[in-house]
């Protein structure tokens, strides 16, 4: 699921700063590279407190 989000937000604020000109793709991996281990790490992060949430609110 990170991995995902993180290409997604990269393919859309590449396009949104830059355009989809030339070199688009390179530019997108290039953010990719540096998104996906800071996306994975925040899941990481945040996960014990959505596992509580999710807890808290679904009864069984």
């Amino acid at each position: 699921m990170a991995g995902i989000m993180a290409f997604l937000m990269c393919c859309t604020i590449v396009a949104a700063n830059s355009g989809l000109s030339a070199g688009y793709l390179q530019r997108v991996l290039s953010a990719y590279a540096l998104a996906m281990p800071v996306a994975f790490c925040c899941v990481m992060l945040v996960r014990p407190l959505v596992a509580r949430l999710v807890a808290a609110t679904v009864q069984s």
